[in-house]
């Protein structure tokens, strides 16, 4: 046991001396669209290639238990970005994060009062109005939440230029190249641009893959053979269950029952979008390296959410399994622990207020909390729990020792799930049965978390579902 405390004692005089060397000036955050937390290799997917998401966990550190909220429409992504941006919990967001109203102060927009210059490139699935808030600059910028095959798909993205108006009330244009590398030139061309700038900047660049449509390039379509895809621990062919969104567009993608050769295949596709889309995150690297800013800038690195791919039978990401809650949250400078792992409970809205302590900057008041605090004190407890709502019709929480309980209100039919992640991490089985006790005592934590989070639903009513629809 002493030894065990020298330890801890040891690691953080050494975290606390490497954060002493060197507060980077600027900030690079970089989002993906639709990447589940177990695509990067360094992470534990041997089977995917992502050497520069491995290099960014090995030079930073990896919140390994982070997670969106859900949300109340199918576009999850709008507000898993809405949590990003401003700190704010899934039931303070207006229209579910499809508007930011002016009194929800965004991370740019507060950098901009600390003398930041703001950049944003790529997909901005909220308000016109708020991304000229954030940003007093961009290029590529895309309005909507997927490249649809009929407008260009992610071969042609659409996109448009900054309109310091707001208004945007110009055709989108369409570029001549895959969207990842599209949106790569446009940041390595603003990182080139501040090269000897004395002023601090925040660069967004939000990626629209690997979000359907799938279609890499060439050489991405190739990469992964289907026949040596390994199929998902939880693969089904179809869900046991009506979830209540079994007919969104996401779902609807592949026929049901799907077969594994199906999954194989869209699974070697979903790895190629990743593995294209880390080359492009590598060349953002090498930008920075080249220009002399790599010491300088934190690197944020994280998706909006996650994706089934076969998973419980499912495609999409409109349920509140793992799979589609839990995303990739990496934190990258020199100055910070080394290829650290934490697991700590935490929300997509937590890097607002850490990226601000890794800055050594005054925080707001802010609704989340900051992560900062554990890279000093690895061992230390995080959250207890952390609470997931989807529409009217799916609720669950998840507890710090790894007790996942969903409910279902589909029809005026409650459906319940409780899973132990210790020991099915994958929740293929349902111990509703035979753990009657962990079960109710999951219940009560899912209505105490509801209250705290204020959701809108009051979940000690038997079927919240249909009252509310009433």
């Amino acid at each position: 046991m002493a030894n065990h405390h020298l330890r801890i004692l040891v690691f953080s005089i050494l975290t606390q001396g490497l954060i002493a060397q060197a507060v980077p000036k600027n900030v690079l955050i970089l989002f993906s669209d639709d990447q589940r937390y177990n695509t990067i290799h360094a992470l534990g997917n041997n089977e995917i290639q992502t050497p520069n998401l491995d290099f960014l966990v090995q030079h930073g550190v990896s919140m390994t238990r982070a997670h969106t909220m859900g949300g109340m429409h199918g576009a999850l992504c709008a507000p898993s970005r809405a949590m990003l941006h401003t700190a704010k919990y899934l039931h303070e967001l207006k229209k579910s994060g499809d508007s930011i109203p002016p009194e929800h102060i965004m991370l740019p927009q507060y950098l901009q009062t600390l003398g930041y210059k703001t950049y944003g490139i790529g997909k901005w699935h909220n308000d016109k109005v708020a991304f000229n808030r954030a940003f007093q600059n961009g290029a590529a910028i895309y309005f909507g939440g997927m490249h649809f095959p009929k407008d260009g798909g992610q071969e042609h993205p659409q996109y448009r230029n900054y309109d310091p108006s707001g208004k945007y009330d110009t055709p989108n244009q369409k570029a001549d190249k895959f969207s990842s590398e599209f949106y790569a030139d446009a940041a390595i061309d603003f990182l080139k641009s501040k090269k000897d700038s004395q002023e601090p900047f925040l660069c967004y660049v939000a990626f629209t893959s690997p979000h359907d449509p799938r279609t890499p390039p060439l050489k991405y379509r190739e990469m992964y053979n289907w026949r040596n895809i390994s199929l998902p621990a939880n693969y089904l062919p179809q869900h046991p269950f009506d979830n209540g969104e079994l007919s969104v567009r996401d779902e609807v993608l592949l026929p049901r029952p799907m077969s594994e050769e199906m999954v194989k295949r869209e699974l070697a596709l979903y790895y190629g979008m990743i593995s294209e889309l880390d080359d492009q995150i590598g060349r953002i690297i090498k930008s920075l390296q080249e220009n002399g800013q790599f010491e300088n800038t934190l690197i944020v690195f994280a998706g909006d959410n996650g994706l089934a791919v076969g998973s419980h039978g499912l495609l999409g990401k409109q349920n509140l399994y793992d799979h589609s809650m839990r995303v990739p949250l990496i934190f990258s400078h020199p100055a910070l622990p080394q290829g650290l792992r934490l697991d700590q409970l935490c929300y997509l809205s937590d890097v607002f207020p850490t990226v601000l302590d890794i800055l050594h900057r005054e925080k707001p008041n802010l609704s989340s909390e900051s992560l900062f605090n554990y890279f000093q004190h690895p061992y230390k407890n995080g959250r207890k729990n952390v609470y997931f709502a989807y529409r009217d019709i799916q609720r669950a929480v998840r507890t710090e020792d790894n007790w996942k309980y969903i409910r279902y209100q589909v029809g005026g039919i409650a459906t319940h799930q409780l899973f132990n992640l210790n020991v099915d991490p994958y929740e293929t089985q349902n111990l509703v049965l035979s753990e009657k006790r962990k079960l109710k005592a999951m219940q009560k934590k899912l209505i105490r978390e509801a209250n705290k989070y204020h959701d809108f639903l009051d979940l000690r009513i038997d079927d919240w579902g249909t009252r509310h629809r009433q």
